[in-house]
């Protein structure tokens, strides 16, 4: 989970369950714990239909939690979002154009307390049909709650390969659950790190959106001499290392934040 580019939770789920498993207990600690730091802070949950479970959005409810959740097409919903789709359809084959329409719902799964409120989102191309839906507690118009706040979602996506892909949190090879969730942290500490340095170190340079790969890679994983006393401990690194001035530059501002 996490809050723009700075992570908030990493947990490894068990495999043989709901894969939503122990999410809002997770969500529950998480909100009590951002509450205590920042009474009034509005607290907003985007994630996709793997998460949109309806013991979730009645917690929720019940939290003073907004949402914004993906929901997965079923029968009913397609039925429900039909004749947008046929809108859709119409256009496209006036205009030999995408179309996109968007409008709310009122819905309820059957295993669902009470109905809620659904974005429809008709989709027609080239490559046929495109609807997709999404179940939300927020207000305002349809189509910039679709674009301008799910969709950003996307964003947090790069985060999660960032640590997955530059910082290894998808090797868990241990045999016992327990050893792999403390490699996942690691991961996360080393993420919270690395983001730290982009954040703060990097702000004002070339580097301030680098990829937490290519900083571990140019800025970090270079040949050192180190040298050791009782006082301090000194690197000495090659002349001809490229990022002198940058890797001074970034411990300096570390150092005074």
């Amino acid at each position: 989970m996490f809050c723009g580019e700075q992570l908030l939770v990493s947990y490894l789920r068990p495999s043989h369950g709901d894969a939503a498993r122990h999410a809002w207990a997770i969500l529950k600690l998480l909100t009590q714990r951002l509450r205590a730091a920042w009474p009034e802070v509005r607290l907003i949950l985007r994630a996709d239909s793997g998460f949109c479970r309806w013991k979730m959005l009645r917690w929720c409810d019940r939290a003073g939690v907004d949402y914004i959740l993906g929901l997965a097409r079923n029968s009913r919903l397609e039925a429900l979002g039909a004749s947008l789709l046929a809108q859709a359809q119409a256009a496209f084959t006036l205009a030999a154009q995408k179309q996109r329409i968007f409008a709310w719902l009122d819905y309820a799964a059957a295993t669902w307390d009470r109905q809620r409120r659904v974005i429809a989102k008709a989709e027609f191309s080239a490559q046929g049909k495109n609807p997709r839906f999404v179940v939300t507690s927020l207000e305002g118009d349809a189509q910039a709650l679709y674009d301008e706040v799910y969709c950003a979602r996307g964003e947090m996506e790069n985060r999660i390969k960032e640590q997955q892909l530059g910082l290894f949190s998808d090797r868990t090879s241990c045999h016992a659950w327990w050893a792999n969730q403390f490699r996942v942290l690691l991961s996360a500490a080393a993420y919270v790190l690395m983001e730290t340095i982009r954040r703060v170190g990097l702000r004002g340079t070339e580097w301030a959106r680098a990829q937490v790969g290519t900083i571990r890679l140019k800025l970090l994983k270079i040949g050192a001499v180190i040298v050791r006393n009782t006082r301090r401990i000194r690197l000495f690194f090659s002349s001809a290392y490229p990022q002198q001035e940058l890797f001074a530059s970034v411990c300096a501002a570390l150092s005074s934040a």
